[in-house]
């Protein structure tokens, strides 16, 4: 059992995005192993070849740095979280997620995000630390989180998982994260177009496959400004450079890369804030350079750790 412990006084970071404001929620940074095995192209060599790497986003070993956490913002009135991390107190076949104890929630009201006033909860794709706090436990089960929110995902992305064999670890998230949802009508799956989906002024979901079949990216434009919340079409920045690195748990690995690299160029020396669902803090960046030389250039949060 993993225990992270939330201080009232820390600050959540956030950055400015146009007239929005994005809030990091954090949950709980992943442990060095985790690179090896999420991204084993990732060898000590190949980030070696990348010194910017080091010391935001790799150690010194080249042991990738990785986190869990979600992305809040209001757009449109509404009030919006990209993704539920790991969740607490449910059984997982990963070590680092079985049975964590984290803040989380407190770390949501911190942002101004309690969970009865979120309205829209938007799931990347159905992995398990995407899905976790779905859910939370009352009496002896598993209910929604967010009692008033619109869960979206994906029709592609369900119903894949629908037809596919599970092992048991998977059936479980599903029984524990996904079904409670889905049986209090909360669930919504939505269809998503080549160019997108807008759900709202400034919010749209960018279909991102690979990972998963109906994985999908969020973009937030506001004021002449855009950011792009990643989800796992991009892991860790390394992949920035080195595209060709993919995920042990890419359902297909060809069509994975193939997203990773028509979205760093469309992304490169645009300007766009790239918020990563996995990256460690400074989290967020721009993505500069051309093919091969891609980089993230962080940009620090407007408060909380790492700001003057």
């Amino acid at each position: 059992m993993q225990t992270v412990s939330f201080s009232s006084a820390e600050v959540v970071p956030s950055w400015t995005v146009g007239e929005l404001v994005v809030h990091r929620v954090d949950e709980v940074p992943l442990p060095a192993p985790t690179g090896r095995w999420l991204l084993p192209g990732a060898t000590a060599e190949v980030v070696a070849r990348h010194d910017w790497l080091r010391p935001d986003f790799a150690d010194r070993d080249g042991a990738l740095r990785l986190a869990s956490h979600s992305f809040a913002f209001s757009v449109n009135g509404l009030r919006v979280l990209v993704d539920t991390g790991i969740g607490n107190g449910k059984p997982r076949a990963n070590p680092a997620w079985h049975d964590l104890r984290t803040d989380y929630p407190e770390r949501l009201a911190a942002a101004g995000f309690p969970p009865d006033s979120v309205d829209l909860v938007l799931l990347t794709h159905l992995h398990t630390d995407h899905v976790g706090w779905n859910t939370r436990a009352q009496d002896g089960g598993w209910v929604p989180t967010f009692p008033i929110a619109r869960y979206v995902t994906s029709r592609t992305e369900r119903e894949f998982w629908a037809g596919h064999p599970m092992d048991e670890a998977r059936t479980q998230m599903f029984r524990d994260s996904v079904h409670p949802v889905e049986k209090a009508g909360q669930l919504d799956l939505v269809d998503l177009p080549e160019a997108g989906l807008d759900l709202a002024p400034g919010l749209r979901l960018l279909p991102t496959p690979g990972h998963t079949p109906g994985h999908f990216a969020v973009r937030l434009d506001s004021a002449g400004e855009t950011a792009l919340i990643t989800g796992d079409c991009v892991h860790h920045p390394v992949q920035l450079p080195e595209p060709g690195i993919g995920s042990c748990v890419d359902i297909d690995p060809r069509q994975s890369e193939a997203t990773r690299r028509t979205l760093l160029a469309a992304l490169a020396d645009t300007g766009t804030l790239v918020l990563g669902t996995h990256f460690p803090p400074p989290t967020a960046g721009r993505v500069t350079g051309g093919a091969g030389r891609h980089r993230l250039t962080p940009v620090p949060p407007d408060s909380g750790p790492g700001t003057d």
